[in-house]
């Protein structure tokens, strides 16, 4: 199957695009279309967090589970909305450490691109959803890919830093080599969590401290 995303990830993954799960997935993605249904990102953002960030700029990996699932929001990349989008409470909470840590200005866009370009991969567990439908691609088949995508970056780079919110993200530690990887856990920043240890976690500045303290450039936070 031909899969348009960036040329770094398409050769290390791609085994994974001839694999029976993946054409499962693909399928999927065209019933839904069949039956008029609303699927967020768009088709040309479900690799977007990829296409933002080659498999070789890879610094830091940051974990979500779903894409948010209004209009406008999603555009391929955790946590981020695009542009004039109302950052949603997760994102907030977000922000709100990020100032804490690093003090610097809450930002005025959730847009969280940036981040991206200085090699943050923004990964999603599922890269797609229904409109108005949380969760409801969770059994389309995305976890087999992206879970493949958490082991490439594991067994293929090194002194990468797992930034992992909530229990899902954690559930993903099996699958990264804590030996040559930095793992940061907390909870995750929902308004139902953050008070239990995702404030004052500090990861933004722990992440650059870990790269730096491995020879790699630390990431400009700045939004």
């Amino acid at each position: 199957m031909d899969v348009k995303i960036e040329a770094s990830w398409k050769d290390v993954l791609k085994d994974e695009f001839q694999k029976s799960y993946f054409e499962q997935i693909a399928l999927h993605l065209k019933q839904e279309k069949a039956l008029n249904r609303t699927i967020y990102p768009p088709g040309n953002l479900i690799f977007n967090a990829f296409d933002k960030t080659p498999f070789d700029k890879v610094k830091v990996v940051l974990l979500g589970q779903d894409p948010y699932h209004g209009p406008g929001q999603a555009h391929g990349l955790c946590f981020s909305v695009q542009d004039g989008v109302k950052p949603p409470p997760s994102l907030v909470n977000i922000f709100k450490e990020l100032h804490a840590d690093l003090g610097l200005p809450i930002p005025q866009s959730g847009n969280l691109t940036k981040w991206a370009d200085h090699g943050v991969l923004l990964l999603n567990a599922f890269l797609t959803v229904r409109a108005n439908e949380p969760a409801s691609h969770s059994k389309a088949g995305w976890e087999n890919f992206t879970d493949a995508v958490i082991r490439k970056v594991s067994e293929l780079k090194k002194d990468v830093v797992f930034i992992l919110w909530g229990r899902f993200a954690q559930d993903k530690q099996v699958l990264i080599d804590a030996t040559k990887h930095h793992i940061l856990k907390a909870a995750h920043p929902s308004p139902f969590s953050a008070d239990k240890g995702f404030f004052g976690c500090r990861h933004f500045s722990k992440s650059n401290e870990l790269l730096v303290k491995a020879g790699i450039e630390p990431v400009d936070w700045r939004l």
